[in-house]
């Protein structure tokens, strides 16, 4: 249990080392040069392109913080950073990370922890040291002329008496360092998770985000179940009364009307096959079985087949999407080519699906007409909605005279790999 004991220590005290390099090594290089950039921003605007880099590599230095805080020391430190903006011009890309508010104190993280990190990461790995090199030094003090110990050397001067004092100290400092290791570790993490966690009214703000998108997902399912209803009612079912009806009558006539009997079986085969389309149609409308068997992009390029003009779909998703997920960015997909056909007079379409470690992005566009705007109450609109729900996003380029290019982003993980990726075009 004790070896179990140093040995973990040990590893502690190797990761406070860490912790301490990062935080000179990349630490001041990494706030010189964001400071710099940020200095460059009105010199003909040389800072737009540079400081977005210099800063997006310091929230890279505050990500791998949060990593080992949480593989580490078991303190979770969230990322509060604003979602990133579909368009890739300089100025917009400039404007997303210098309006976070999360980038500044990121800045402020790296600064106070080159001071802070490098203390609290060097302490317990010096104890060790130094305890274990007195320790295996001190018998040979009063043998060595001129040779001290760390900064206890005037001891060796004192002979056995010194040498005794030494060992004792040397004891002293390992046995401090074995637990200062996991504490002062944690306390850097502590230190960095008040600096590099959402603040309160981060918070706030992410709860009545949350309050307004769950409320308007409420409203899609239900205003969806009426839909559903509508249609098994003004549909299906009728079409079933109907068809329960000409039976009833054919079998009344069998034996007076023959003729008029086989007329009505035939229609009633007919209505029943109508009914039967429908009901498909309308479980494909609440989850598609192509989506369920062959994973979003299957789903995407079995889509495309079916409309009217052509679609080409690229890019292949190594793995699935969680099943909520899939659907909404399916169906987000689906809304978007449906306001293709409907609106653009376009003669091709085209979808891009990419997935970055992160999040999903789904590109529709179209040569179209443009001039697309997101409406209330209309399709893109409630696209917008259904994304929400998922902390998704919905960006809309539609100039006049086109192209028109929707988009989509949806926060997810790969939930399992994908055995026999799908390839073509649609």
């Amino acid at each position: 249990m004790e070896a179990q004991a140093g040995r973990r220590a040990a590893v502690m005290a190797a990761r406070g080392l860490a912790v301490a390099a990062v935080a000179l090594a990349a630490g001041i290089p990494l706030f010189v040069i964001a400071v710099v950039s940020l200095a460059l921003i009105p010199a003909a605007g040389v800072g737009i392109i540079l400081a977005p880099v210099a800063l997006l590599s310091v929230r890279a230095l505050a990500d791998q913080q949060r990593t080992w805080a949480t593989d580490w020391t078991g303190v979770e430190i969230a990322r509060p950073y604003r979602p990133e903006p579909a368009g890739r011009s300089p100025w917009r890309r400039a404007a997303w990370v210098l309006g976070d508010p999360a980038t500044w104190r990121d800045v402020l993280w790296v600064l106070v922890n080159i001071p802070v990190g490098f203390v609290l990461g060097l302490v317990p790995a010096a104890c060790l040291v130094y305890g274990l090199e007195g320790l295996a030094v001190a018998p040979w003090l009063a043998r060595i002329t001129g040779y001290g110990w760390g900064p206890f050397w005037p001891l060796a001067d004192y002979g056995f008496l010194g040498t005794a004092a030494t060992i004792l100290l040397a004891a002293l400092l390992v046995l401090a360092g074995l637990p200062l290791a996991p504490a002062l570790l944690r306390a850097h993490a502590r230190f960095s998770r008040a600096l590099l966690a959402p603040t309160r009214d981060a918070l706030e703000r992410r709860v009545a985000h949350l309050a307004t998108t769950r409320e308007e997902a409420v409203d899609a399912s239900a205003a969806e179940l009426r839909r559903i209803e509508r249609d098994l009612h003004d549909g299906a079912q009728a079409r079933l009364v109907a068809l329960s009806m000409n039976i009833g009558l054919a079998e009344e006539l069998m034996k007076r009307d023959p003729e008029t009997a086989a007329r009505l079986l035939a229609e009633a085969r007919q209505a029943s096959g109508t009914a039967l389309t429908e009901l498909r149609d309308l479980v494909r409308g609440i989850h598609p079985p192509v989506l369920a068997e062959r994973g979003l992009d299957g789903g995407v390029r079995a889509l495309a087949l079916s409309l009217p003009i052509p679609v080409d779909v690229s890019g292949d998703l190594p793995g699935r999407l969680d099943a909520p997920v899939e659907s909404a960015g399916y169906f987000a997909v689906a809304e978007a080519l449906a306001n293709v056909v409907k609106h653009s007079g376009a003669a091709r379409a085209w979808v891009e699906l990419e997935h970055d470690g992160r999040r999903l992005r789904a590109i529709v566009g179209d040569d179209g007409t443009g001039g697309a705007i997101v409406a209330p109450g209309g399709g893109l609109a409630g696209v917008e909605r259904r994304l929400a729900a998922f902390d998704g996003t919905m960006a809309v380029t539609s100039p006049p005279g086109g192209p028109t290019i929707v988009t989509l982003e949806l926060p997810c993980a790969l939930s399992s790999p994908r055995t026999s990726p799908s390839s073509g075009t649609g």
